[in-house]
């Protein structure tokens, strides 16, 4: 048994020394790229008037990001909600903005949260969601945003509510179709 003993002892440092995995390609999302896509929204605002509730990570470093809605929060303050250009990049997040109460006040009397943009040049006939095929649910609530992957029950056209499923067809969804593979309901 000693003769082994010196060859474990060498074995160690090489099990130790081994390189680190690699970790998943993410980068932070800063205060000042969610300042700027304020100010691209027209509202102005310095990096340091950006709060982040969480810390949110990118799949590239310097993601398109965009305003989706402005409002009033619980603490006086304004809550911004922010999306990637692309949804691949991220999801959906808040950012509190801190701004003194007048600026807060004309911020609010010019930003309208944006409804789902919807190609109204289709024809109201050509169904956009088939029935036994997936389409991704946005439910709204107050303070609340959810995106699911759905399960149609069945087809409909621009602006019909139908029936869609959980992928277990346990729970069921009433919703609108907003656009092709896109429903939209309230919670």
């Amino acid at each position: 048994m000693k003769r082994f003993w010196p060859a474990l002892f060498f074995l160690i440092p090489v099990a130790v020394s081994l390189p680190a995995r690699a970790s998943d390609a993410r980068s932070a999302i800063t205060s000042a790229e969610i300042a700027a896509a304020v100010n691209r929204f027209g509202i102005p605002a310095a990096p340091q008037q950006i709060v982040l509730l969480s810390n949110i990570a990118a799949t590239s470093r310097a993601p398109q990001l965009q305003v989706e809605s402005v409002q009033r929060w619980n603490n006086g303050q304004l809550m911004v909600r922010l999306s990637c250009a692309d949804t691949a990049e991220c999801v959906p997040f808040f950012a509190e903005l801190r701004l003194n109460p007048q600026t807060q006040t004309q911020v609010l009397a010019q930003a309208n949260p944006a409804p789902v943009a919807v190609n109204l040049q289709r024809s109201s006939r050509v169904p956009l969601v088939r029935a036994n095929l997936p389409a991704t649910l946005y439910l709204d609530g107050d303070h609340v945003h959810i995106r699911l992957t759905v399960i149609c029950m069945q087809n409909g056209t621009l602006g019909q509510t139908i029936r869609a499923s959980d992928k277990d067809r346990k729970i069921y969804y009433t919703a609108q179709v907003a656009d092709n593979g896109v429903l939209k309901g309230r919670l």
